[in-house]
């Protein structure tokens, strides 16, 4: 057990190359747009259109990705051809999608409120389309345990990404001002935000031409096949439709929800810049995740599987519950990283971390309905929450704005977590170390309080107690349930 536990945390360090690092790199675009981009509402053009283009994206994989795993991990199938007909169906409907997108455009610009850039519409909407299509490629290379290449071509696409950023948004002002004919036949000083879908654009186009080697198998396409897997996998599509919406419908809607529009773009963009602040949970969670879904499928077989996935739950609180203390202790220099006119939404911050935990549950979770097929509970479970979700920002969004938004974000997915446990209790019997988690979560909770209630008007006492609270957390989990000893490589030289 031990064995496999450091295998999945070896395989979860390095998709968290590519997740964490990766997101961490995207993530310091955030003060970059915060301080270059005119106004908050600028960013609250970023922040709406990113929304769409993640449900999206959701819709245009329909579960193929969790379907692929499931059917090329079954003895009866051959696993190229599970693959080769799942990257056919994709393609297919990645691509007619791409072209209905840039054919009406312009409509699609009038519906959302951008009537004057239909090219943002029609640049995301082909981004929208390669990333779905990629992410059967991305997925093969997860299923064949080659984590290594998954990460390089994942940090590839965000250098790119990242490089093509700092050159639009820094590098082509200055050469503006200094050195004009470099830059002035192609460079628009007032396309602003636009240069931030340019960037996307041309990154992604980059990696869809990288993963063409990971694409070149056999072709064998299979009906039959193809029925069975959209019969496991559209369930997942209604799951993941309701599951992304709980993360973006917020910003999806809130421009609607608000009189005043000047002030609604304001607010989302102060609202989506701290919610980014948040992300550094999510990358932990999207690691893990990439890792674990492969392996409790693989697991599934093994008479010592529950087990396994009662440890990779603890560990998972464990370790979210230390990021939750990182950040929250230290809240008041990593704000300093974005604009201080974006302050007002650092209140956020603390209740988004909490849902990114309590989502991060829900996920491992998640495995008893998608072992069991039982797919459909997984969508129930998201409607219920999207459900919460809507009624609470439609409600409280246009009395308390944003903080709306947080708040069912919260209640969304405490309330998915709970009943998905119950419910999965009965159909799968798994013995999660309840006591140990719900120790970590109320310590963690007593910390954050002891923070709060002595915080002082002298800075170095603050950061004292709240670096002494951190080291005695992390000596009560080396203590208690991760002795440095188990540590991959250094854990030699400690007994």
């Amino acid at each position: 057990m031990a064995k496999e536990m450091k295998n999945l945390a070896k395989e979860t360090a390095i998709y968290g190359l590519s997740s964490i690092v990766g997101k961490f790199l995207n993530w310091l675009l955030v003060p970059l747009y915060t301080f270059v981009l005119q106004q908050s509402a600028d960013y609250g053009i970023v922040t709406n259109l990113y929304a769409w283009t993640a449900l999206l994206l959701v819709i245009l994989t329909y579960g193929m990705e969790t379907g692929f795993f499931r059917f090329a991990n079954k003895e009866e199938n051959d696993p190229n051809k599970v693959y080769s007909t799942t990257l056919t169906c994709v393609g297919f409907t990645s691509l007619l999608f791409a072209v209905c997108c840039v054919a009406f455009c312009q409509p699609i610009a009038n519906a959302l409120g951008y009537p004057t850039h239909k090219e943002f519409i029609a640049m995301l909407g082909v981004v929208v389309s390669m990333d779905a299509f990629g992410s059967i490629p991305f997925a093969y290379l997860r299923y064949k345990r080659r984590p290594i290449k998954f990460a390089a071509l994942k940090l590839f696409m965000i250098f790119m990404n990242i490089a093509f950023n700092l050159f639009f948004l820094l590098l082509c002002p200055w050469l503006m001002t200094h050195a004009p004919a470099l830059v002035d036949w192609f460079y628009k000083p007032d396309y602003g935000v636009g240069y931030v879908f340019v960037s996307n654009f041309i990154s992604t186009s980059l990696i869809t031409l990288a993963l063409i080697p990971d694409m070149r198998v056999k072709f064998s396409f299979d009906w039959a096949l193809l029925k069975r897997m959209l019969h496991y996998s559209l369930p997942l599509l209604v799951l993941g439709i309701a599951g992304i919406m709980n993360q973006t419908v917020d910003k999806i809607i809130f421009p609607f929800l608000m009189p005043d529009k000047e002030l609604a773009a304001s607010e989302l963009g102060i609202y989506g810049a701290c919610f980014k602040i948040a992300m550094v949970m999510m990358m932990f969670t999207q690691a893990f995740r990439y890792a674990y879904e492969p392996f409790i499928f693989a697991k599934h077989k093994d008479k010592n599987s529950v087990g396994a996935y009662a440890d990779a739950m603890k560990y998972f609180v464990i370790f979210s519950l230390l990021i939750l203390l990182g950040m929250l202790f230290y809240l008041d220099i990593i704000k300093l990283i974005i604009h201080p006119s974006y302050w007002s939404g650092m209140r956020v911050v603390p209740i988004v971390l909490f849902s990114y935990i309590f989502q991060g549950v829900f996920f491992n979770l998640s495995l008893w309905y998608k072992l069991t097929d039982k797919t459909q509970y997984g969508a129930y479970f998201s409607i219920m929450g999207l459900v919460i979700t809507l009624l609470v920002n439609v409600l409280f969004v246009p009395r308390i704005s944003y903080m709306a938004s947080a708040w069912a974000s919260f209640a969304c997915y405490f309330v998915m977590m709970l009943v998905s446990y119950f419910v999965g209790q009965k159909y799968m019997k798994i013995p999660y170390d309840l006591r140990s988690m719900g120790l970590y979560t109320i310590v963690a909770l007593a910390f954050l309080a002891i923070s709060y209630y002595f915080k002082s008007d002298r800075i170095w006492l603050n950061y004292t107690i709240n670096t002494v609270l951190l080291l005695v957390y992390l000596a009560m989990i080396v203590r208690r349930d991760f002795p440095l000893h188990n540590l991959p490589v250094v854990g030699k030289y400690f007994k």
